[in-house]
């Protein structure tokens, strides 16, 4: 068992189905678009879409309800899910209260063939952040700028704050900054590998804290509901 060097090594491997995949202007182009593909073949049904984010509801792709974010790879604790959870939903209320924060209006790329260099620019983005997350340097869509993730993050947090509040679910993004202080999973886990932790030895020392953290929430929610 050996370190892959990504920080999240599903999505560095994982293909993206069909190949190419457009920035969706509006739902009719996802529907559009999505019945297109099915004359062509090249995705077997409604389903057999695989990118990084991509909507989902109970009659797709007719009927959407929410979005999947499918590049990240595992999360242990249950209340740092909850966060990310909670820090998504933010930015997802804000770009609806907002409908300029698309990237399709508001960059500053050239009007001509802005669709295409947002589409290279995510790409880009989404294969550095497999390989380095946090760390990774990522170009911004709004005009192309470099930013490393972690900044970008901090920049979108102290955004949604506000807003968070306002919906009921800023208690719940605390753990955002302790995430950007420390790291996410997978950087612990390969910097205790650099220390000289063996890969099997750190996997079987994250399954042993795992049960016990799942162990304190139960005991502790779990008191709280017997109170």
């Amino acid at each position: 068992m050996e370190l892959t060097g990504y920080d999240s090594t599903r999505w560095s491997v994982f293909p993206q189905v069909p190949q190419t995949v457009p920035l969706f202007e509006s739902h009719s182009h996802f529907i559009n678009w999505t019945q297109e593909q099915l004359n062509l073949g090249t995705m077997q049904n409604v389903r057999h879409l695989w990118i990084s984010v991509r909507p989902n509801g109970d009659r797709r792709p007719y009927n959407l309800n929410r979005l999947e974010l499918r590049i990240c790879d595992l999360i242990v604790d249950p209340i740092d899910l909850l966060a990310v959870m909670a820090f998504l939903e933010a930015r997802i209320w804000q770009t609806l209260i907002d409908p300029s924060l698309d990237p399709l209006e508001r960059s500053t790329l050239p009007a001509s063939h802005r669709s295409e260099d947002l589409l290279a620019l995510t790409m880009a983005n989404e294969q550095a952040a497999a390989k380095d997350s946090l760390d990774a340097t990522l170009r911004h869509w709004q005009d192309g700028r470099e930013i490393r993730a972690r900044d970008w993050i901090e920049e979108l947090y102290a955004e949604i704050l506000p807003l968070a509040k306002s919906k009921g679910i800023r208690c719940f993004l605390s753990p955002v900054q302790r995430i950007l202080r420390e790291g996410n999973p997978a950087q612990q886990w390969r910097r205790a590998c650099e220390r000289g932790s063996s890969p099997r030895e750190q996997i079987m020392r994250e399954i042993e804290g795992a049960i016990a953290r799942e162990q304190e929430l139960e005991d502790k929610l779990c008191s709280f509901m017997a109170a």
